[in-house]
């Protein structure tokens, strides 16, 4: 996996003010009230019910800067890969 996720649930009547089939810019979403670290991308709609936004960011995201840092994906990915290990049932 390359990719942490994060969904976002709105207010239904915040969310009918929003564009409703067109992924948001960082700038967009934050400006309707959507606080997080950055790095986050909103990266799909969720169309059965649009008032959940779902984002997503690189493994090893600096939350304060919002770049990757290669050591922090690194250590991101051994981590979900000792997880993948630890908890799958493989007989």
């Amino acid at each position: 996996e390359n990719y942490e996720y994060r969904h976002v649930i709105l207010p239904k009547e915040l969310a009918k003010t929003l564009p409703k089939s067109v992924l948001m810019s960082e700038q967009e979403w934050r400006a309707a009230g959507i606080q997080m670290s950055r790095g986050w991308q909103h990266y799909m709609i969720h169309r059965p019910e649009r008032h959940i936004f779902l984002f997503r960011r690189p493994l090893g995201t600096d939350p304060l800067s919002g770049k990757v840092d290669p050591e922090l994906e690194r250590e991101a990915k051994d981590k979900y890969q000792k997880y993948l290990q630890d908890n799958t049932n493989v007989e």
